[in-house]
């Protein structure tokens, strides 16, 4: 007969027939056992389990500004549409942890012709947040709508020349003019529905309530947007995504909320109202969060602006500035232990290249040594200036009245014509007619102080005598003698680091004799009044570079103008060409020597003062875990595997 465990009954008997001093002893027995068998078992699951991530949560971010575009195709205007595009949209490609591409939308895709054509194979589950499956034209469409000049995108030209092609439902081809290694990269552009975009007109893409109402394909989807009385976004809620393609994201909500500066993002954590932000500043930072640090592809620097500078068009005006930047001091005093030195524009200490044959250590004696051979000598203020002197190969000699006719009537035309209001007609004929004598007479009493009043004339004469000609060598010839200041202005953005940056350059330019007036503007102004005009001398600014390095939107001439990056209006034709073979070459060899030629050539011609590549710095609650981020190619990328991040935790058998 097989064993069977006593019943309920049969315990009770058990107990019935033990006298008390057995019942005692088995209870002490049993004590005995269960004391020394719980921590055995206790061990045993705590050596056979591990801790893992389990599902709910809510994180909420802080942010500074608010969202007005949350559609990729505009995702270059603003950091904070970018963060939320990165949750609530999806890409053929993606980045990982470590910086690099991977599959995200694709299932695989495949490089033919060498370079020049790249097919991808989608994913057959992939849905839209409104149930509706995504497929190879929605791609098709996103591109198409990127490539209308009409929709003013600005991915514009990552997209000019490419073809694309659809296969199947599934399958679409792209087709482009040169290889180009880095096409990948931009197929991380985050892919927008057709079915509910094909709707909007070009003219209302920018204005559509849709910008604000996002249909996505990523792990988070719109759940609620909250704005003020004054109808600015306040808050925004993200809920997980059921129909998520690949692994469900553990948080089950995301929250946003916005703020107009960074001393509201800090007391909004010490109040509990948000779990993370991005601070500008490692100052006032609560104790009671984990700060992590990002490598990011980034630089900042000084860029000059020749065009609009004449001391700043003397290439050794430029050298000696690079020579008394002290980057140890800025980096030591604004970033301790949160950034490198950085010497050139291909960031050799992060893509693997060799350092540039070149490099401008801190030299301030060598600066001045060059600033007082440039002619720039110290001032009484201790400030340097430049005395030019010039020979006058013309000045007015001769009387002129109506009649005359001869080349010194040629130059009295051609300076009072550079003054619409005194000689609108502006014709240079070298006689001195009817106009030129009426003319004559708006430039005297335009100057009356100087030619009329003396002689107590109240209406000028039409002829050019002494007083006239005395002005007219005054107001038209260059001076004799002309002294030039060494002075700046340096704008940035109106932000606590970069103004300290700011402060710290000038003190340095000071010690060699350079003036510098810092204005520091808001990041609007700066954008749309400054950068696009460029309406500026110097500006302290940052870069981003891409996972692999393309350095040619910012300093081939192609992209001077108001469209382009190339702030510096930096042009070199043999610059021009390694960047231009360095986006054709498949070869990782070939482009890492095109980039090193192509950085000692810039490094040479002096445009820029290269500083610092800080880290990016996210500063979050100890309860939020997952994050291992160790390389992002831009903030927005801190989120790239957000689907990892986690509140909750469980033990899970090994």
């Amino acid at each position: 007969m097989p064993y069977q465990w006593p019943s309920k009954n049969q315990w009770k008997q058990f107990f019935k027939v033990l006298n008390k001093r057995e019942r005692l002893s088995f209870f002490i027995f049993l004590f005995l056992f269960l004391v020394s068998f719980t921590p055995l078992s206790i061990s045993f699951y705590l050596d056979k389990t591990k801790i893992a991530p389990a599902p709910g949560g809510i994180y909420v971010e802080g942010m500074i500004g608010s969202p007005r575009f949350i559609n990729p195709v505009y995702a270059a205007i603003s950091d904070v549409d970018s963060d939320l595009i990165q949750f609530i949209f999806s890409g053929l490609m993606k980045y990982d942890s470590e910086g690099n591409i991977q599959s995200d939308l694709a299932k695989h895709y495949e490089i033919m012709e060498k370079g020049r054509v790249y097919e991808f194979h989608l994913r057959d589950n992939i849905k839209w947040h409104d149930s509706q499956q995504l497929t190879a034209d929605d791609v098709i469409f996103t591109i198409e709508t990127i490539q209308n000049p009409e929709i003013k995108s600005p991915l514009r030209t990552m997209w000019l020349g490419v073809e694309v092609e659809k296969i199947s439902d599934l399958i679409l081809r792209f087709k482009l003019k040169n290889p180009s290694p880095i096409f990948l990269e931009n197929c991380t552009l985050k892919i927008i529905p057709k079915h509910i975009w094909k709707k909007v007109s070009a003219q209302n893409f920018f204005l559509t309530p849709l910008n604000l109402n996002p249909i996505g394909s990523g792990p988070y989807m719109l759940e609620d947007l909250s704005q003020d009385k004054n109808e600015e976004i306040i808050s925004l809620d993200l809920t997980r995504n059921p129909l998520y393609f690949t692994k469900a994201p553990y948080l089950s909500k995301v929250s946003f909320r916005f703020f107009d500066s960074e001393e509201e993002l800090i007391n909004a954590y010490k109040k509990g109202i948000i779990k993370g932000f991005s601070p500008n500043s490692m100052k006032d930072l609560p104790d009671s969060g984990n700060i992590h640090s990002f490598s990011i592809p980034r630089y900042f620097s000084v860029l000059f602006n020749p065009k609009n500078s004449e001391v700043l068009a003397e290439k050794n005006i430029r050298i000696a500035l690079n020579y008394g930047t002290n980057k140890e001091e800025i980096l030591n005093t604004v970033f301790p232990n949160q950034g490198r030195i950085v010497h050139s524009p291909i960031l050799p200490d992060i893509y693997g290249f060799r350092e540039p044959v070149q490099i401008y250590e801190y030299n301030p004696d060598k600066a001045n040594d060059i600033l007082e051979r440039a002619g720039f000598s110290i001032n009484e203020n201790g400030l340097r200036e430049k005395t030019i002197k010039r020979t006058l190969t013309f000045s007015f000699k001769s009387n002129l009245s109506v009649g005359s006719n001869n080349s010194e009537v040629t130059e009295l035309q051609k300076c009072l014509a550079k003054d619409p209001q005194i000689y609108p007609e502006a014709s240079i004929t070298g006689y001195f007619g009817s106009k030129t004598k009426e003319a004559v007479i708006r430039f005297q009493e335009k100057y009356k102080e100087d030619i009329l009043e003396p002689f107590g004339l109240k209406s000028g004469t039409g002829e050019v005598k002494a007083k006239t000609k005395e002005k007219l060598n005054e107001v038209c010839l260059e001076k004799p003698e002309e002294t030039i200041p060494l002075q700046l202005s340096l704008f940035t953005v109106d932000q606590p680091i970069l103004v300290e940056v700011a402060t710290i350059l000038k003190t340095q330019w000071n010690k060699i004799g350079v003036d510098i007036e810092i204005k520091a503007l808001d990041i609007n102004t700066i954008e749309r009044d400054i950068l696009r005009k460029r309406e500026f001398e110097a500006i302290l600014f940052g870069e981003v570079l891409s996972s692999i390095p393309d350095p040619f939107p910012f300093w081939h001439s192609s992209q001077i103008g108001e469209l382009g990056l190339n702030l510096a209006n930096y042009q070199n034709k043999k610059a021009d060409i390694l960047l231009e073979d360095n986006r054709k070459s498949l070869d990782e060899t070939e482009r890492k020597e095109k980039l090193e030629q192509f950085q000692d050539i810039l490094i040479g011609d002096c445009p820029v003062v290269f500083l610092y590549n800080p880290y990016y710095r996210y500063f979050v609650s100890k309860e939020i875990r997952g994050i291992n981020a160790d390389m992002i190619t831009n903030p927005s990328e801190r989120f790239a595997e957000v689907t990892e991040w986690h509140i909750k935790t469980k033990r899970v058998w090994k």
